[in-house]
């Protein structure tokens, strides 16, 4: 099986949250995966990441239907769990949906400070060019639509008040899982389960990015029994994972595959990136003036076409 997912940053394995989750239930459960850590999603077999390309299913590319063909292979993080204790993993996961994912979002993706300055630098940072330029902005449209689907047509009428019930639910959340935490290792004793990697994949990004403006992640940061568990987590489960771009971490054990930055749709890409960076330079060149088009008189002369550098730049 080979995991497409985005590359890690901030000091984690990865930095999105659906991506984090995938590669914390495999570590737990020891699925042989070859992890193709990417900055582009196109390179991944279905066009967005995570992604699993399986032998049974073709690819797949939604968290929860990833985790579910891993548990059909036998690599089952919640086996020894109780019916108690299964109900109660339905119970929280759905919690971390609906009162913490959405502020995880308006944090990184809303909150104009925080997507200026830390989200959208990150990602032009290390998505190749010429994507860069626009991809941000659309996963930014594509977070915005997410949110207003979760909150509705409510969030247009009163946004201000909205926000702040919205960042209460989600300390209340925090606080609620320190409590079901405890003193425990895991939230289900001393061994991890699907529960363990769906947490960790949403406290880790608000823990570790450095945010100028930091409401919830200040809550987080006073619940000592949270922060002890992913740090706990980083270091058991992924200890030369240290998030760097591009990334620098050795190669995985045999049991888990290699993890590779090797191109499979390379010529696909190289088109892409050739005709976005021509449209780019294009419309450049017609909105700065550089190149216009003007009516001349019947008969006269069609002016000579200017000549246009093209430039290809392709990602290691």
């Amino acid at each position: 099986m080979e995991l497409f997912c985005w590359a890690g940053g901030w000091g984690l394995p990865s930095v999105d949250p659906d991506c984090l989750a995938v590669l914390t239930y495999a570590r737990f459960t020891g699925a042989p995966l070859k992890v193709h850590k990417v900055t582009n999603p196109w390179r991944s077999p279905s066009g967005c990441l995570p992604a699993l390309k399986t032998k049974e299913e073709g690819v797949l590319s939604q968290m929860h239907q990833i985790i579910t063909h891993l548990r059909k292979q036998q690599y089952n993080a919640d086996y020894d769990l109780s019916a108690r204790q299964g109900a109660d993993t339905l119970a929280f996961v759905s919690l971390l949906e609906e009162k913490l994912l959405p502020v995880l979002i308006h944090t990184f993706w809303v909150d104009a400070k925080n997507y200026v300055e830390h989200t959208r630098k990150w990602y032009a940072e290390a998505i190749p060019f010429p994507l860069n330029f626009f991809l941000p902005n659309r996963m930014h449209k594509q977070h915005l639509e997410r949110l207003q689907l979760i909150w509705g047509e409510s969030c247009l009428e009163d946004e201000e008040e909205l926000e702040k019930e919205m960042y209460r639910e989600a300390r209340e959340c925090l606080t609620l899982l320190s409590q079901r935490l405890g003193d425990q290792k895991f939230f289900f004793g001393d061994s991890p389960a699907s529960l363990d990697a769906f947490v960790f994949s949403h406290l880790a990004p608000l823990l570790k990015a450095k945010l100028p403006n930091g409401k919830l992640q200040q809550h987080l940061k006073s619940l000592q029994n949270l922060c002890d568990f992913c740090s706990s987590i980083l270091s058991l489960y992924f200890p030369w994972d240290g998030g760097d771009i591009p990334s620098s971490a050795p190669k995985a054990s045999a049991s888990e595959g290699t993890e590779s930055e090797e191109e499979p749709y390379k010529r696909r890409n190289q088109i892409l990136s050739v005709l976005v960076g021509l449209a780019a330079m294009i419309g450049y060149a017609f909105l700065s003036g550089i190149v216009s088009i003007q009516r001349g008189p019947p008969g006269a002369a069609s002016p000579r076409p200017i000549a246009m550098e093209e430039e290809e730049e392709e990602e290691e």
